[in-house]
Parts: C-alpha cells; sequence; structure tokens
C-alpha cells in the first residue's frame, strides 16, 4: 500500500554506539527560545499490564512562535542515551523558527517501560502519541486539523524512531502525519544489520549491550549475550525469541507489508560504518521511498558513524563529509536544516542534488551517481581460504585506474566441511594481494549452518565508493576470520572453498 502526501506547504560523524546525538545540536550562548516545557504522554502498556507507558520530553518553542504559527522538528537520542534539555544544543533550528520536541525513548531517560527496539506497537505507537501532542499546540503550523506540520532528526537509534513513527502511522491510519525525515546512520533490516548471514558483529553487540542491555525484556538480554559470546545468531529456543523480537523492527518488514512512504528523506550513512553500513541506507533509499517521494530525497554517504578501524583484515578511510560541503553546507547538521526549510516552509535554499547518491570514496572525495547496480562483471575461477587465524586470501579483480561505487555481489559454488564454516568478503585496494587493504573498513559474512557441497550463493558485500589509482589493483579479499564479527569468543570456522566465483559491481566513468 502507497499513500500519496498531498504537496506540502511550504541531521557530527564521529558517534559511538553509546550516545548518538541527532544532526543539527550545536552550542550557544544565546539562543532564540520563547520558552522551553517538560512532561510526559502516557503510551501503550507493556504486555501483560495495564498501567501506560510514560514517555517524556522537552519542548522548545521559538521565539518566531510569539508572531506567528511554525513548523516543529522531532528530535532523539541514540541508544542507551536520552533526550537533549538544553535549549542552546537547538540553536541553529531555533533561530531559523523551528520548534523542537526531543524525548526519552520508551525504557531510556524519564521514559518508562522495556526497550522493544523500535517495534512499531510499542516505539511506534510512542511516536504517535507525541504527534498527538504536537498537534494540540496551537502555536504549531498545522496543514489540516489534528495534523502538524513536522520534520524529524535524530541518528541511529535516534533515526529508527523516525522511521518506526512514520510507516506505523501508514500502518494504523492510512497515511503518516510527518512531513520530511533526516535520519542518519540507522538500519533498514534490524536482524540483518546486527548478524548479517546470522554471522553477529559480536564487537559492536558487546557494545551496544553495555549501552542499553539492561533495557531489554530478560529473555531477549539473555540472547543477545549468547550471540556475542559464540559469535553467531542463537539456535533453539532463544534464536526463535530473537527472530520473533526482530521481526517488525525496520523498515524492511513495513516494505514487504506492503507500505512505502510518500515523503521526502534525507539520508545520511556512513560508508565507513561498520555496524549499519552503506547497505541499510542504500536499501531505505531504493525501498523505503515512494518513486515521487524518491525524486524529494537524497542519500549522503560519508567517512564517519558507528566506526571500529578495521585490523583484520586491515582497511582503510579517510574520515570526513565532502558531499556535503560540495552541496553547499559544511556538514549533514547545518545540510538537515536546509532539507527542512526547503521542504517545511518551502524557502529558497538553493539546495539540489534530489533522487541521487552523494558518497564519500575511501579517500575522501564525493561522487554522485544515480544508478549503483553493478555493470561489471569478472570471472575469478576457485579461491580457497585458510582454517582458523589464517591470512585473508586476495585475488586480482582488475587494474586502477577506476572507480567503483555502489554495492558489489560475489556468486559462487561454496563447498565446506566443517559446519558453521564461514568466511568475511570485502573488495580491497593495493599494490600486491599483501598490502591489499579493505575499503571504508568493512566485511560482509558468509556462514553456512551445514557443510555444503557446491552450493551456488550469491554474497552480498559491504556497498563502497572507492577510487583506483593507476599504480594499484582492485581485489576481492576474502578472510577466515574478522574483528567485528568474532569478538572475543568466537567460533573459529573451518576452511570453505569457492569454485566458478564472479565478483559485480559498479564501475563509473570519471
Amino acid at each position: 500500500m502507497t499513500v500519496r502526501r498531498r504537496p506540502l506547504r511550504f541531521t557530527t560523524h564521529a558517534l559511538t554506539a553509546l550516545v548518538l546525538t541527532a544532526a543539527g545540536l550545536v552550542p550557544a550562548s544565546a539562543v532564540a527560545a520563547d520558552s522551553v516545557t517538560t512532561g510526559c504522554v502516557n503510551s501503550v502498556p507493556e504486555p501483560g499490564s495495564s498501567v501506560p507507558v510514560r514517555i517524556c520530553y522537552s519542548l522548545f518553542k521559538p521565539a518566531a512562535a510569539a508572531s506567528r504559527t511554525v513548523p516543529l522538528i522531532f528530535h532523539s537520542h541514540g541508544w542507551g542515551g536520552s533526550r537533549t534539555k538544553d535549549a542552546a544544543a537547538f540553536k541553529s533550528w531555533l533561530d531559523a523558527g523551528f520548534g523542537v520536541l526531543s524525548f526519552d525513548q520508551r525504557s531510556f531517560g524519564e521514559s518508562t517501560g522495556v526497550a522493544h527496539v523500535m517495534n512499531p506497537d510499542y516505539e511506534g505507537r510512542d511516536v504517535i502519541k507525541l504527534v498527538d501532542l504536537v498537534a494540540s499546540l496551537d502555536w504549531v503550523t498545522r496543514e489540516a486539523p489534528g495534523d502538524p506540520l513536522i520534520g524529524a532528526i535524530g541518528g541511529s537509534y535516534g533515526g529508527g524512531y523516525q522511521f518506526a513513527g512514520a510507516f506505523t502511522e501508514l500502518r494504523d491510519r492510512g497515511r503518516t502525519r510527518f512531513d520530511a525525515l533526516a535520519p542518519e546512520i540507522t538500519w533498514w533490516d534490524l536482524k540483518q544489520a546486527l548478524a548479517p548471514s546470522e554471522a553477529a558483529r559480536a564487537l559492536w553487540l558487546t557494545s551496544l549491550y553495555a549501552a542499553g542491555g539492561t533495557h531489554l525484556p530478560p529473555s531477549i538480554g539473555k540472547a543477545f549475550l549468547a550471540a556475542i559470546a559464540t559469535g553467531g545468531w542463537p539456535t533453539g529456543k532463544l534464536g526463535r525469541e530473537l527472530d520473533a523480537f526482530f521481526a517488525h523492527n525496520g523498515p524492511a518488514w513495513h516494505v514487504a507489508q506492503g507500505r512505502r512512504l510518500d515523503l521526502p528523506v534525507l539520508i545520511g550513512q556512513g560508508l565507513s560504518d561498520n555496524l549499519f553500513n552503506l547497505n541499510e541506507g542504500l536499501s531505505n533509499f531504493a525501498r523505503a521511498l515512494t518513486p515521487a517521494a524518491r525524486a524529494k530525497s537524497m542519500l549522503i554517504g560519508y567517512n564517519g558513524g558507528h566506526t571500529l578501524p578495521s585490523v583484520v583484515p586491515p582497511g582503510f578511510a579517510t574520515p570526513g563529509d565532502p558531499c556535503s560541503i560540495a552541496l553547499g553546507s559544511p556538514s549533514f547538521a547545518d545540510l538537515s536544516l536546509r532539507f527542512m526549510r526547503l521542504r517545511l516552509r518551502g524557502e529558497a535554499t538553493g539546495l539540489t542534488g534530489f533522487g541521487v547518491h552523494h558518497l564519500t570514496t575511501a579517500d575522501g572525495r564525493c561522487i554522485t551517481q544515480r544508478k549503483l547496480t553493478p555493470n561489471t562483471s569478472i570471472p575469478l575461477g576457485k579461491i580457497a581460504t585458510p582454517t582458523g587465524v589464517g591470512v585473508p586470501v586476495s585475488v586480482k579483480v582488475a587494474s586502477g585506474p577506476l572507480t567503483v561505487a555502489g554495492t558489489p555481489y560475489v556468486t559462487a559454488n561454496v563447498y565446506t566441511v566443517v559446519p558453521r564454516s564461514g568466511a568475511f568478503f570485502a573488495l580491497s585496494v593495493g599494490t600486491s594481494p599483501l598490502t591489499a587493504r579493505v575499503v571504508q573498513n568493512n566485511t560482509m559474512p558468509l556462514r553456512e549452518r551445514k557443510a555444503a557441497h557446491g552450493v551456488r550463493r550469491t554474497i552480498e558485500l559491504p556497498a563502497i565508493a572507492v577510487d583506483v589509482p593507476a599504480g594499484k589493483n582492485l581485489y576481492l579479499t576474502v578472510a577466515p576470520v574478522a574483528d567485528m564479527y568474532a569478538g572475543q569468543r568466537g567460533p573459529l570456522p573451518g576452511a570453505l572453498l569457492l569454485k566458478n566465483t564472479t565478483v559485480s559491481y559498479r564501475t563509473l566513468s570519471k
């Protein structure tokens, strides 16, 4: 089901997994705020309870609202964090004539309840309760009775609430009252992001559990710890409970149910983000939006987000956001403000580049590309990986100069002997196999649950953007272990053999 919105009248990159603040937050001494109000709304009770959950907020009214109604911006925090209470943090928004509502998500800060990690029946409905609150404010612009003019900002978990709120309204009411979103470094499919191919990103899961694991339902916390301990998605009852818990928690589920958002969205995603990688952002851009909405939206990919250096196998990326700069803004935060001024108030901000991807290369250049589907396929034949902690295998794919962008794929017949064998894949650049380094510090796994005997697999690699200069080569790197996944107690994989291997990727013309 798609719903077309009527025409509108008119979001810091070194984020950690612990507390991820939203784009647009700038400290200042003088703030154009008329008042700050704090309060809580009652929302959906926890399962088995009749006691409403309390969702608490801080509401910032700009000075401009003294003479006219104004649009309002929702904001919320990252996993393990809490709302922003200081008006100075929102100076740029308040000075520009926007109201801001920052809220504590379910179970965090002053809000009560248990974290369901963006389940539409809980966190999704929490957001709707806050939209209802905003709709009652006489100083917020309304497009119709009960329909406030609103946008949203936030990163990671603070990006997840934006999709949860908008999609839940679409599910429950047939339309959403959000008019524009700016989610940063968030996910498309939460299980796939946390454990692609059911290989747990144990290093990140450890950080996430440390930041907020006690806010999860006890059985889910136990399953989370099992994933950290084994390096794989739990089996048996724990695995089934974890599957059920994460089944509805992202845009992927809503889209599978026939829903897409018909409103403009500014997506910020980190190419060197090795928790919610660029693949997640590309899926949201391509699949969560209607074609009409995508034409008014854009994706900004920068080297940042949830970033840890890749040591095994070695990787590289140059931190920064040259694409926001190329579009005329010094940062994604500034770009978010321009986007909302355009989309919520129809201001002439000079912003262009809609309907396309703006991606930062590993060396820090911005490239703009509309299509990212593979247009080149290279046969590589047979590839064998060593067991345990052996040295990665890097197979030459092409010689520079060339530019590659988008999501590459490997297709091969897979042979394993030991159950739960796997390997980790990425494109890399170097002068030789020994010097090749993984592009933007990201790998993706293949993990076979049982012994495999020639089964044909297509493996999605990390989405990237990279210039391969003359004198260097593009390689396919296959590693028996990868530090983002192994954690401290992950199982050692057995040997894996690939036959009839082909790598596909998109080459751009310079």
